[in-house]
């Protein structure tokens, strides 16, 4: 659904939710036990979804720094202690 400025909004009501779970014609949980854990979990943080895609804001950019200090951490496991890690982790200054 488009608003009035054109923008793409998402559109969920729990009446909606509600009927269609319970409609004979789809799948039961033993189908795709997978897909429903997922969706059971996006349920859950309806609220945390919801702002992640309707506000401007990320944590993409300290996610990936996170990612990669894991990495080089994970690279380094057993070979030296923390001296070492923070000369891979921080810059040259």
């Amino acid at each position: 659904m488009q608003s009035a400025s054109g923008e793409a909004t998402l559109v969920c009501s729990p009446s909606s939710r509600a009927t269609s779970s319970h409609n004979g014609s789809r799948r039961s949980a033993d189908d795709l036990p997978s897909l429903h854990t997922f969706v059971n979990g996006l349920e859950r943080d309806l609220a945390a979804v919801t702002a992640g895609i309707t506000l401007p804001w990320s944590s993409g950019i300290v996610e990936g720094h996170v990612s990669r200090i894991k990495m080089i951490k994970r690279q380094m496991y057993g070979w030296a202690g923390f001296g070492l890690l923070r000369k891979r982790v921080l810059p040259a200054s």
